[in-house]
């Protein structure tokens, strides 16, 4: 059927009435088989009908909208002989899906699906990660066939916007083609005799290729190639398939062929279930040349098969609770580093490993809930797997609810925990008794003047139940009084291996044949606060406000004779100066009377201005001081609270603006006021004025030789951006080793003199980002800790490339300077 025969909806003032009328008598017949859907609607400022040729022409800012495209022009004429519409001037076609066509003229069919267009600019904007993406098709001439597929002959695609100023210029990055099809129904573009342009300049070529369409999420197909060097693997490359199985699930097939070690299989499932969604991810190689790596055990050159198998996933049973796992499996702790294998398993906070876990958690309104097992597995060279604990399961159970009775806040805290491992873990106080690549540690038998014990062998759970209460009361003169009280029940479950690795000289460190013991803590306290306030007008206000507290309970029992796993980690400073209790865990649970005080000062004002300065100290009042006596990790020990009267710590914070910020702490000795521990990091940012941004942060804390570290450690990181233009922008960022002191590598010796500044890391890039193009370079020193933890003897040096051309896809490189690179 003829859409403008079918119907024609007239909306122009200056038609006359007998030519209105000779009109609907024209198309009358085929108007009455119109449907409502199909109705097509006119308007124009002119209609002109030429019986001799038998067509219309409609002029004068023509509209003509038809199953919801849009057809505009100055002039637009319909040929009933042939059923033809011919669109001139300013000639512009709006699909459905907002796709905008322009072009010199259109010629099509009376439904818009079929013809050809001379000059034609095609522009679809779609949305990419949560970003705009427009893409911007050009052909001297087009054929459309069906509404569906568009055929650009010597066309032109890209993504890029056109310069505002010189439109004519060739944007950033085109591909030109000796033909571009655009296939709607497929979602796909296909390019012929095809040539990738940037600034104009013939880069690659490449006879056939396709690539989705911008509004594909995902479809079966070739995904972009990786390449591979490295002096390890060889050459090699590698081209992933992808298949869009179903619209919930998928696979991924990646086949790398390396000219070294042979073929590198990779392989990745996933599956998006009503509930959830799960991922199974495997990779193995059976190396040909396995004397590339180095021997056992400081890597794998003795292993012919490596590989690993991976699989996460989450599901919710309903509102409130879900469950799910994130499983790691490898056959060797180096594999996902010699061969890059992404895992979502991995961390870095401490030491580089793999953690595998099972959760399940749930949320109420003043509720959570949290059950989970724990898996390490150990990439660092020098550590020993036995010493990782196997920690199932770990509970945490937190409620909230307000008393009402006496009011206030009520809190019960639950926390369950057990572990097991097969060897204790023990750690000199002294780096200079272990050594590593051979070198045996002296610290393999417990011995409490040169060891500290991380773990034992064997097995350890414990369960505590904390109940506590709250309540803020303000006095008529604006004094507020917090008292507080809570109780605190431990129960321990431990089954030392004494018959383990490295564990027969710590029989001694509890009771013999008492593996069931009762730990409880109970405390009241009170809390004082009286704020001075003073008005600076309408600027803001300033707050003097002198805090007291003090916490009174029982000593501490059984310090030393109960495994300390989770409460190793103390730092005393302004942070903490009013905590209940100090410790960082469960394990240990402070005692004795204590009272905090310390003076605050804030000063709010006009333009976001902030500053704040805290400082105290704690005492001992009455009572075993908990942090005096160490346990087996001597946690307590040079922390500024195992004296009577402790280090003052204190704060200094001041925001001029939104733009600027300064913050500093520093924890200062209680007999001389020296200097123990101090932080200090600001952060700028100069737009408008200046467009750069950097942040510099400096540490410094001194030596702590009852926990392991003998000598003072210091230390500089300065980073910094600066936008050039809009668009292209440099940053670099450096890590000074201040501490001037070899203890750290004596393991590795370098050949850097005493008493002198290393660059323990840094990095250096260059970068692009607009709408259409992403583009960085990058040179980048490992910094030293982690590339102790990797096992390799010297620092990397890395250059790296990554161009990703937006719709088209992403090409990078990595090379490591002296030996091996990677894409």
């Amino acid at each position: 059927m003829s859409a403008i025969a079918a119907a024609l909806v007239y909306a122009a003032g200056s038609m006359p009435a007998l030519a209105q009328a000779t009109l609907n008598e024209a198309i009358g017949a085929r108007a009455r088989s119109g449907s409502g859907e199909d109705r097509l609607l006119v308007d124009a400022k002119e209609i002109v009908y030429d019986n001799d040729r038998n067509t219309i022409a409609a002029s004068g800012d023509v509209q003509m909208n038809y199953q919801g495209r849009t057809l505009q022009a100055d002039r637009v004429t319909y040929d009933r002989n042939t059923g033809r519409v011919f669109a001139e001037g300013n000639a512009r076609l709006t699909e459905a899906n907002g796709t905008v066509a322009t072009g010199d003229r259109f010629e099509l069919t009376d439904d818009f699906k079929n013809g050809f267009i001379d000059s034609l600019r095609v522009v679809q904007t779609t949305v990419e990660q949560g970003r705009p993406l427009t893409t911007r098709f050009s052909a001297p001439r087009a054929e459309r066939a069906e509404g569906e597929t568009t055929t650009f002959e010597r066309g032109t695609y890209t993504a890029c916007e056109p310069c505002k100023d010189n439109p004519e210029r060739p944007p950033l990055w085109q591909v030109k083609a000796a033909k571009i099809i655009h296939n709607n129904s497929e979602r796909t573009i296909y390019y012929e005799d095809a040539t990738l342009e940037l600034l104009g300049i013939p880069v690659a070529y490449l006879p056939y290729f396709w690539t989705p369409d911008p509004t594909v999420k995902r479809k079966t197909g070739f995904l972009a190639p990786r390449y591979v060097y490295s002096n390890t693997l060889g050459y090699g490359g590698s081209i992933p398939f992808f298949w869009a199985i179903a619209p919930n699930y998928d696979l991924t097939i990646s086949p790398t062929i390396l000219s070294r070690q042979g073929l590198l299989g990779l392989v990745e499932w996933r599956h998006r279930l009503e509930t959830g969604a799960y991922n199974i991810r495997a990779a193995g190689i059976n190396q040909l040349d396995p004397e590339a790596f180095l021997l056992s055990p400081y890597g794998a050159g003795d292993r012919d098969f490596r590989g690993s198998l991976e699989s996460s996933g989450e599901f919710f049973i309903n509102q409130n609770w879900r469950w799910g796992w994130d499983i790691a499996l490898v056959s060797d702790k180096w594999f996902l580093t010699n061969y890059r294998i992404r895992s979502e398993s991995l961390s870095s906070y401490y030491v580089k490993e793999s953690i595998s876990t099972v959760y399940l958690q749930g949320q109420g309104d003043r509720s959570f809930f949290d059950a989970r097992g724990y898996y390490f597995k150990t990439l660092s060279t020098y550590d020993w797997q036995k010493q990782q604990p196997v920690v199932a399961p770990v509970i945490d159970y937190n409620k909230r609810f307000t008393p009402s009775t006496i009011g206030g806040e009520f809190a019960l805290d639950v926390n369950v925990t057990s572990l097991s491992r097969e060897a204790a873990q023990f750690d000199p106080l002294s780096p200079g008794n272990t050594t590593y690549f051979g070198i045996a540690r002296t610290c393999t038998v417990f011995d409490p003047s040169s060891c500290l014990v991380r773990g034992i062998s064997g097995s350890a759970s414990r369960a505590s139940v904390t109940a506590s209460w709250r309540r803020e009361f303000i006095d008529p003169i604006g004094q507020v009084w917090t008292p507080f009280a809570y109780l605190r029940a431990d129960n321990f479950w431990i089954a030392p291996d004494f018959n383990g690795y490295q564990n027969p000289e710590l029989a001694n460190f509890t009771d013999a044949d008492d593996d069931y013991l009762f730990r409880a803590m109970p405390a009241v306290g009170l809390e004082y606060r009286y704020p001075f306030i003073a008005s600076l007008g309408t600027s803001g206000q300033q707050i003097l406000e002198p805090i007291a507290q003090i916490v009174a309970r029982p000593n501490e029992t059984r310090i030393g004779s109960l495994p300390n796993e989770d409460a190793q980690s103390l730092v005393f400073d302004d942070t903490s100066l009013f905590d209940w209790d100090k410790f960082s865990g469960y394990d240990r649970v402070e005692g004795g009377v204590r009272a905090n005080v310390g003076l605050q000062y804030t000063v709010t004002g006009a333009d976001n201005f902030y500053a704040n300065v805290l400082f105290g100290q704690s005492y001992q009042v009455a009572g075993r001081n908990s942090f005096r006596q160490g346990d087996l990790a001597n946690v307590g020990l040079d922390s500024g609270l195992d004296s009577r009267a402790s280090d003052y710590v204190g704060r200094f914070q001041i925001s001029p603006n939104a733009n600027f910020a300064f913050v500093s702490r520093g924890r200062f000795d209680q007999e001389d006021f020296s200097l123990n521990r101090f932080e200090a990091g600001i952060r700028a940012n100069f737009n408008p004025y200046l467009p750069v941004s950097t942040s510099l942060t400096y540490a410094r804390y001194a030596a702590q030789p009852a926990i392991g570290y003998p000598t003072r450690r210091e230390g500089l990181l300065a980073s910094a951006r600066w936008d050039m233009t809009p668009n292209w922008f440099v940053t670099g960022s450096i890590l000074l080793d201040l501490d001037r002191y070899l203890t750290a590598r004596e393991a590795f010796p370098v050949a850097t003199p005493e008493n002198a500044t290393t660059v323990a890391g840094m990095s250096l890039g260059l970068g692009y980002i607009d709408e259409c193009t992403t583009f960085s370079v990058s040179y980048s020193i490992t910094p030293r800790d982690i590339t102790l933890s990797s096992g390799e003897k010297e620092q990397n040096h890395t250059i790296a490339f990554s161009l990703e051309l937006r719709s088209l896809g992403e090409v990078g490189y990595t090379q490591r300077l002296g030996g091996s690179a990677d894409e």
